[in-house]
């Protein structure tokens, strides 16, 4: 446990864990040396494939591209890859495996270091093989052939790839000799390019096609015949169109006997109406009549005249109310009612003759009647072709389903028989492509043979070495910082067990007292409470975890102080201290030593001494744990033999 508060406590780590440093350093430089001398060397061969546009573009039948439903949208796939799966398939890498252990001869010329190096890879190879024949014999292994293994490593250091929107697949193949990486290569291409064609030819293809499209002609001369001896039953090119013109027929037909049945109705209606009206209406009408004066009238008038005459000369002697006047007056009145009782004409003489609209309505009656007769007669011949008319249609329709069928089979074997055809001839035309192994992936850059190693870079592997090593040195310094849980300084102390820190004791080497060291011991003086020293004396207990962790050195020096000062103090075991005195009990190795326990009894004050970088966080919390449990109390902590580190010269320069 280390508190980073600057860098001076950062220098410190380094020298703290200065060995795991250097271990660290020295086994990763000596690492990437021997790796950069004794790693086996690889050497890179590329090429480089196009993938043109055309036949064979994806591995879907032929006659797909009849039926584009069935395909999936092109810009919802990229063919390219299906050809690096077809480059990166089992059956090619098992081909070019074999061709490895048959053909390929790696007894090359080989220098002193290239022996050494091909020795112990031999060595290691056999190690492993007998590994994984024990692993076999348990059953922790599956037994593998040669050849699976070699394919397996083979697939591991090839790869192929493509950028987006690019149809050019890039290979690269790693090996340990340049010269077998370029004909392996070589070698996988041409396995691919004969696996590719002799997978995607169909030699078949074209007899299925052409047995199809015969047979499929056949069917179109059958069907076309027995069309045409149905289409003599109905005496017409097509069932359609003798139906249409049937019931066009049938349509006018019924027209026309709907207007002769409305006809009738109107007519024997008019026949109605016009007996009605010639039964109201009279038979004879007057020609000629002479109509004269009523001779009664005009008398009466004459005599109303004379007494209307006679009445004016009576009133000339009379008054209005005499009798003769009023007598008059009575006649008068009588008189002219008898007048308008009377008609102002007679007929003389009248000539009569028979009525000639009673003659007209009779004469329409009997020519409705007629045309009534004429329409009955019409309608029961449109009733009679009518029924002809259907029963035709009825005929038809019985062959129509029949005819229909036919009529689609016909159609469905015409358009099945022209993509048969068409596929024919692309069929044929793939079958000649593939007999003359022409595809669309060109080679447009063979396999490259790279002298230079890929891997491993030896020269900036050596001269990367120390940096590394001194790299993972830091790192080594990082981890051990977080798993250290050495107590080293006491900056944590309080905060972490929650017990006061009263001093830092620097480490003392010789009989020369520094000043820290001085000061450091009359700080433990400083935090004693002098009041209670006065009254009642104290006692002060000295603990610590295990042995050797300075507390007979603590005390020695701190009893000195404490005469110094002038305060009485002795060191003992059973004896409580009596005013203005200090008595001091040693009780040390607490987790061993249980008369401790005893000693720290009668301590009214208890302090607990940690050796820096000697004691652990757990034990000292086992530790206070255990004087908690016991006293319910620890009143402080001793960190004893604090180090400097850094050197003291260092430190210098660092504060100039």
């Amino acid at each position: 446990m280390i508190d980073i508060r600057s860098f001076r406590d950062i220098l410190r780590l380094f020298y703290i864990f200065k060995k795991e440093f250097m271990w660290a350093m020295i086994a990763t430089t000596i690492l990437i040396v021997l790796a950069a001398f004794f790693l086996p060397s690889r050497y890179v061969s590329e090429s480089r494939l196009l993938v043109k546009p055309g036949r064979a573009m994806s591995t879907v039948p032929i006659e797909y591209s009849d039926r584009q439903t069935l395909v999936a949208p092109s810009t919802q796939r990229d063919p390219i890859v299906d050809e690096e799966k077809m480059l990166t398939g089992r059956p090619i890498i098992r081909k070019v495996a074999e061709f490895y252990i048959n053909e390929m001869n790696e007894n090359t010329e080989k220098t002193v270091w290239k022996l050494i190096k091909y020795y112990i890879k031999q060595g290691m190879n056999n190690v492993i093989e007998g590994v994984r024949s024990i692993g076999v014999f348990v059953g922790l292994a599956e037994k593998q052939t040669p050849v699976e293994r070699l394919a397996s490593k083979l697939e591991k250091q090839f790869s192929v790839s493509h950028e987006a929107g690019s149809s050019v697949m890039e290979i690269s193949f790693t090996w340990d000799n340049p010269l077998i990486a370029q004909r392996v290569v070589n070698k996988w291409i041409a396995i691919y390019q004969e696996e590719r064609a002799q997978k995607l030819a169909n030699n078949s293809l074209y007899e299925f096609y052409e047995v199809e499209s015969q047979r499929l002609a056949k069917q179109v001369v059958e069907t076309k015949s027995q069309i045409t001896e149905k289409l003599k039953l109905i005496d017409g090119v097509s069932s359609k169109e003798r139906l249409e013109s049937l019931t066009d027929r049938i349509n006018k037909v019924s027209a026309q006997r709907g207007e002769a049945s409305a006809e009738q109705q109107g007519l024997e209606k008019g026949i109605i109406s016009a007996s009605r009206r010639a039964a109201g209406l009279p038979q004879e009408v007057s020609k000629e009549r002479e109509v004269g004066l009523n001779p009664v009238q005009q008398d009466l008038k004459l005599k109303l005249s004379g007494l209307v005459l006679e009445r004016i000369e009576k009133l000339k002697n009379y008054q209005d109310q005499a009798p003769p006047v009023l007598e008059l007056n009575n006649s008068i009145r009588i008189l002219k009612e008898q007048i308008a009782e009377q008609k102002d004409n007679l007929q003389r003489s009248e000539n009569l003759v028979p009525n000639e609209l009673v003659t007209m309505l009779k004469r329409s009656a009997l020519e409705r009647d007629t045309r009534q007769s004429e329409l009955k007669a019409q309608i029961a011949a449109y009733d009679q072709q009518l029924l002809k008319l259907k029963q035709e249609r009825q005929r038809i329709l019985s062959v129509d389903p029949e005819l229909s069928r036919l009529e689609r089979d016909l159609a469905v074997a015409e358009k099945n028989y022209l993509l048969y055809v068409n596929s024919l001839e692309k069929s044929r035309i793939d079958r000649e492509l593939d007999n003359s192994r022409i595809s669309n992936i060109a080679v447009i850059e063979q396999a490259t043979f790279t002298p230079s190693r890929v891997f491993p870079k030896s020269l900036l592997m050596l001269f990367m070495a120390l940096p590394a090593g001194i790299a993972v040195g830091f790192f080594v310094i990082y981890l051990c910082y977080l798993l250290d849980q050495r107590i080293h300084d006491g900056g944590k102390v309080q905060s972490h067990f929650d017990v006061p820190l009263w001093t830092t004791i620097m480490e003392h080497e010789g009989n020369k007292i520094v000043p820290s060291f001085e000061a450091s011991i009359y700080r433990l003086y400083s935090q004693l409470p002098l009041d209670v020293l006065k009254q009642r004396g104290l006692n002060i207990g000295i603990t610590s975890s295990r042995k050797g962790e300075g507390v007979s050195f603590i005390m020695m020096h701190f009893q000195r102080i404490l005469t110094e000062r002038g305060i009485k103090s002795r060191i003992a075991d059973n004896e409580s201290a009596t005013a203005d005195e200090v008595v001091l009990i040693d009780a040390s190795a607490l987790l061993v030593n249980p008369d401790a326990f005893i000693r720290l009894k009668q301590a009214d004050l208890i302090l607990m001494v940690i050796e820096a970088g000697q004691s652990t966080v757990p034990m000292v919390e086992n530790t206070l744990s255990i004087l908690n449990t016991a006293f319910k109390k620890v009143d402080g902590v001793i960190i004893n033999r604090r180090r400097f580190e850094i050197s003291s010269g260092l430190l210098n320069r660092i504060s100039r």
